[in-house]
């Protein structure tokens, strides 16, 4: 459920169809140029160039957007499989997301997108002997940390001391210093079980939210990182980690509704259009070549995944450009399966005791009349990335009729898999000295992605902060107003 910017995944049986297009480059000079104001150049279209590009729009400067999909939203689109619009993967964000909410509100669909009006995770166990199978994770209307004291004292998949360590073991994150770098080069494993987490709890607790929010296991992420998320989501506000989702396709809310909010502040869109290179050419201005074209700018926001930003990177523009390739990746795969029924009747629910991770319905969204539609969304998946769709059907269909009775005896009339090798950047631990700032060494260039020094994890929030990041730096430098852009300090 964790999100990024980078190559675009693809449905099995697929192959890319990214190839750079003079199409629409043609009038590319007059749209970057023209005019007596300030111009810059956004390239990549994902949440972290749409958010740059509207926050420099927003502040009267020109803006010309490059993308070289066919689409904007990065990695958090839909695609049609026959009569169903498809995400490519399940994407959710919680109420301390204000960066991605406000982004929300700034292409008109929060509506489209709402939040749980309070935490509420049912989790079940299918090795849990009957009565208790479920558990549930929710927050009551008290204050930080009792909010959810009531949720962890009645948690049916830990034991009675499991429950109390949890307790003693929150309240020793929550004291944590973000702003200590040494909490980058630990990993969370280490620090939980030095905090006498059990196997169990760290199943049943701490990776249930880890491995969705950080695509990591405890053992795999940094402690800076995973201590953000917990302290952040779970020890900050009562309300913060209340769940939101869409309600209807990504591209409705990542593509059209953008492109939509994009045009209206005069933002020129160019697709299927693939930057080859960026270079100064004197007085602080800047050429961005594309196939058949050469664009003027006054500044440069590479919204790019960190290989492809490091490859289109001048020289010098870093301190140490290599570090972008130390950068890893980690993959998503994404299973769905549509019945000829209905076999789910909760929006959503995680699982212990099986391969599968979270599972939610996607029946309405998708557009399907009639049977149910489930998307099964499976992070940190380095063991199950490649596997071929015949393997995961015979895996995951057994584990949901496990999972789901309802499931048993109706019929499947699909079942496909969506694979995102680079899902996100890997939050390894020592992650945090080769995440760059929004500003580089040559004026005027700037930064942009998931992978950018945000603080966070490789999230649509990340994506989204790491953009108005650039913008900001940029307006700076360009003694544009900057007021209008939205402040996520403030809003925390």
């Amino acid at each position: 459920m964790t999100d990024g910017t980078h190559p675009e995944g693809l449905l099995d049986g697929d192959r890319p169809g990214r190839p750079a297009s003079r199409k629409g480059a043609e009038h590319l000079r007059e749209g970057a140029v023209a005019g007596d104001g300030r111009s810059a150049v956004v390239v990549g279209g994902g949440l972290a160039g749409i958010t740059a590009a509207l926050s420099l729009a927003d502040a009267g400067v020109r803006v010309t957007l490059l993308e070289g999909r066919p689409r904007l939203g990065g990695l958090a689109f839909s695609f049609q499989r026959g009569n169903l619009t498809v995400d490519n993967g399940q994407h959710v964000y919680l109420r301390c997301c204000t960066a991605y909410r406000w982004f929300l509100d700034r292409v008109d669909g929060t509506a489209l997108a709402p939040v749980q009006d309070r935490l509420d995770v049912p989790v079940l166990d299918v090795e849990a002997r009957a009565g208790r199978r479920l558990g549930r994770l929710r927050r009551h209307a008290l204050p930080v940390p009792l909010h959810l004291g009531r949720s962890l004292a009645t948690y049916a998949h830990l034991s009675l001391g499991e429950r109390a360590k949890v307790g003693r073991a929150a309240l020793a994150l929550k004291a944590l210093d973000l702003a200590d770098p040494a909490l980058d080069t630990q990993d969370f494993g280490s620090w939980l079980a030095a905090h006498g987490q059990s196997a169990r709890a760290v199943e049943a607790l701490w990776d249930l939210v880890g491995v969705a929010t950080l695509n990591a296991v405890a053992k795999d992420a940094s402690l800076g990182l995973a201590a953000m998320v917990f302290k952040t989501g779970l020890l900050s506000d009562p309300g913060a980690a209340d769940i939101g989702w869409a309600r209807v396709p990504l591209g409705e809310l990542h593509d059209r509704l953008a492109r939509k909010a994009l045009d209206s502040v005069g933002v020129r869109t160019v697709l299927r259009t693939r930057v080859t290179s960026i270079s100064p050419y004197g007085n602080g201005r800047w050429t961005v070549q594309v196939p058949g074209e050469t664009l003027d700018a006054d500044a440069v926001v590479l919204a790019v995944p960190q290989r492809e930003a490091h490859d289109l990177l001048p020289v010098d523009a870093l301190d140490h450009p290599g570090r972008l390739l130390e950068i890893g990746t980690a993959p998503i795969l994404n299973v769905h399966v549509v019945y000829d029924r209905k076999v789910l009747d909760k929006p959503f629910f995680t699982a212990l005791g099986t391969p599968v991770q979270w599972v939610f319905d996607r029946t309405e969204a998708s557009g399907l009349s009639e049977g149910q539609y489930l998307a099964v969304s499976q992070s940190a998946a380095q063991d199950e990335i490649d596997t071929p769709v015949s393997v995961l059907r015979e895996r995951y269909l057994p584990e949901l009729e496990r999972l789901l009775p309802g499931t048993r005896g109706a019929g499947v009339r699909d079942f496909f898999v969506t694979r995102e090798r680079t899902a996100t950047f890997a939050p390894t631990p020592g992650v945090g000295r080769l995440r760059p700032g929004a500003r580089t060494k040559a004026p005027g260039l700037y930064l942009a992605g998931a992978w950018t020094a945000t603080g966070w994890p490789a999230t649509m929030e990340s994506a989204v902060r790491s953009g108005i990041s650039a913008a900001d730096a940029a307006l700076g430098a360009l003694g544009r107003p900057r007021d209008h852009l939205f402040d996520f300090e403030e809003a925390a």
